[in-house]
């Protein structure tokens, strides 16, 4: 059992942390199996509110991958993906955004209520936040990369941040479901990864973390020993492009090139099966994930 000098060691680490970020926004991409397990759930969402109690402001944008396959699945349709993408017809996209909107947004703001904090749920289309656009899946065949229609999927094309700000500025925990509308009028389910890393950019964030199913990035998932605790912004391009990276882990990894590349200052992919593993990631000096980062050189913290 954890003695109290241990107990004050753990908080005394934490405090060049806290001094560092505070007043500071953090985007949190909320995914995988962290929203379907209750202890999981919980353990997260005590997190970020541990993160905006200790002067942080935390936005959160959810997925809800495994749960719009589980409703699609009751309703008789077959998923099938793209480059890491869900193949998104008119039917589909009006169940995602039914999933998504109607129901894990609000268990989410439901919950960090319940715990203290105070939330607000968001669709994209709330203020026109998501203007978005149709995405065009790439896809490698024989060396070459084509462009794939994979349906009512999207890009952000523009993000209305106003009403995320104001929000912050009056103590609120934004939490943002990843549904957009284009100007044609038409419904866009688009990545949560993706979302994320435009929001951490579009809101000058400090950091992006990104919570999912593994421990991290490696350079061989079949060889544990490859994991990689840092990774410059180069070396996860060069990843991408050689094929090390792929499948699910693409959007995380261009969304965490997409934030650093806007300037923020560090991005984070998180194993979320682990209880409390956003803390650990942000308040310990080793972390428990892979951060992506611009440069190597760039000091843990």
């Amino acid at each position: 059992m954890i003695n109290s000098v241990e107990k004050a060691a753990v908080l005394i680490e934490a405090l060049p942390y806290l001094q560092r970020f505070a007043g500071n926004t953090i985007v949190i991409k909320y995914g995988g199996n962290a929203m379907l397990n209750d202890e999981l759930k919980k353990s997260v969402m005590q997190d970020i509110i541990f993160l905006k109690y200790a002067g942080i402001r935390p936005v959160v944008v959810h997925g809800g991958g495994p749960e719009i396959t589980g409703m699609l699945e009751k309703l008789g349709k077959k998923s099938s993906f793209v480059s890491g993408l869900r193949v998104t017809d008119a039917e589909t996209v009006e169940i995602a955004e039914m999933v998504l909107v109607g129901k894990i947004n609000s268990e989410i703001v439901k919950l960090l209520n319940f715990l203290g904090a105070k939330a607000v749920g968001l669709s994209g289309k709330d203020a026109d936040l998501i203007i978005a656009a149709k995405h065009l899946a790439k896809v490698r065949e024989n060396g070459q990369v084509k462009e794939v229609d994979i349906g009512f999927v999207g890009d952000v094309l523009k993000l209305n941040t106003g009403i995320v700000e104001k929000l912050l500025d009056q103590g609120y925990i934004p939490v943002i479901s990843p549904i957009g509308v284009g100007k044609d009028g038409a419904t866009y389910n688009i990545n949560a990864d993706y979302v994320a890393g435009e929001l951490a950019a579009a809101l000058g964030a400090e950091k992006l973390a990104l919570i999912t199913d593994v421990e991290g990035i490696y350079h061989d998932y079949n060889d544990k020993s490859t994991f990689v605790s840092t990774l410059s912004l180069a070396e996860a391009q060069e990843m991408i492009k050689s094929g090390s990276i792929d499948g699910g882990m693409i959007p995380k990894v261009e969304a965490c090139v997409k934030a650093l590349a806007a300037g923020v200052a560090k991005t984070h992919i998180i194993d979320g099966r682990k209880p409390h593993s956003l803390l650990l990631e942000i308040f310990t000096t080793e972390g428990i994930g892979t951060e992506v980062v611009k440069y190597r050189r760039y000091i843990s913290g």
